[in-house]
């Protein structure tokens, strides 16, 4: 898939039908000094498809390189005349929970622009229709552009920080309400928050060496400014992020504090359940030991032998009863001073 626009002065001159009619263009129109830009899209190009643009534009081998493979953090390199820059756009899968990237790789020199998307992010015909109702602003050059690309993408950051927040949100309530996945949860979103802060951190150093490289090489100052207000919008964003991220460290360290809490009073009521459970194991045993002196007495005494003592004496009966009452009598007064009665 390809956007191919030729613009001249800040307003759209011609949609050329290939490469080939752009390059003619844009070489037979710079001896007239006018405002000329090329505006080329590509979405995941390989390598035949690009080359043709890398020759007419004499792009880097190792940014064409990066370009064709993506996988590449946020950066801004310049090679001779040729910006390159890798941007990191984010939408934000609030049913997955999860923020999800798509790389989009700039190349910009004086009468050109290069885009190379691998993703759905950002949408670039907003860009390109918002340049399109500017001609002013798109008069200014590549560098334009570069800015309203830069824009869209930290605009797009917008929805993913208020989606992160609101799951945050949701977390804090239902860590204090003991939901047993909240740790889960928390830990998933602290991963997603910190590729989010790798992604966008790096923008800060960019713009200020974008910042640079406009004074450096004279570009308007009015661009410069609108840079400006860019850089602002990313240091919110990172700062919102860090925030998240402490937060998320915070209410994780609270969850276990929770956590702990309630395991501890678990313990406690297992522990006093228990206790409690000693205690009448030890009343029934004191019990059973009472009733079994008695038991015992009464069982030797019930044998069948015609030679036991005391079997014929008149007090045998009257003794062996009162010997059952007096073990038993005996055993309650020592259960009772071990209170197990």
């Amino acid at each position: 898939m390809m956007e191919n626009v030729f613009y001249s002065e800040g307003r759209r001159f011609v949609r050329p039908d290939s490469l080939a009619e752009t390059y003619q263009l844009l070489h037979g129109r710079r001896d007239e000094r006018k405002q000329d830009l090329a505006w080329i899209g590509l979405v995941r190009p390989d390598q035949r498809e690009i080359a043709s643009i890398a020759r007419e534009f004499e792009l880097h081998e190792l940014a064409v390189e990066d370009a064709v493979q993506a996988h590449q953090r946020s950066k801004l390199e310049r090679y001779g005349k040729t910006l390159f820059v890798v941007l990191l756009a984010a939408s934000y899968n609030d049913t997955r929970e999860e923020v999800e990237f798509s790389e989009l790789h700039v190349f910009v020199g004086d009468d050109f622009v290069i885009t190379v998307r691998h993703g759905d992010a950002p949408d670039l015909r907003r860009v390109r229709h918002r340049m399109e109702s500017e001609p002013d602003l798109l008069a200014r050059g590549p560098e334009a552009v570069l800015y309203a690309i830069l824009d869209r993408v930290v605009d797009d950051y917008a929805p993913v920080v208020a989606g992160l927040e609101n799951d945050i949100d949701e977390i804090e309530t239902e860590v204090f309400r003991g939901d047993p996945e909240v740790s889960r949860r928390i830990y998933e979103l602290s991963r997603e928050v910190i590729e989010f802060q790798r992604a966008t951190k790096p923008l800060l150093g960019m713009l200020d060496a974008l910042a640079s490289g406009f004074v450096k090489y004279g570009v308007d100052a009015g661009l410069q400014q609108y840079l400006r207000d860019v850089s602002d919008h990313v240091v919110q964003v990172v700062e919102r992020i860090e925030g998240f991220r402490q937060l998320l460290q915070n209410i994780l360290t609270a969850n276990a504090a929770l956590v702990g809490q309630r395991q501890n009073e678990e313990m406690k009521i297992l522990t006093e359940t228990s206790i409690a459970q000693n205690e009448e194991v030890k009343k029934i045993s004191a019990w059973a030991a009472i009733l079994f002196a008695p038991t015992l007495v009464g069982t030797v005494y019930g044998m069948n032998f015609e030679t036991m003592p005391e079997l014929q004496w008149v007090y045998g009966y009257p003794f062996a009863i009162g010997l059952m009452g007096l073990v038993s009598a005996m055993l309650y007064v020592v259960f009772r001073s071990r209170r197990w009665l």
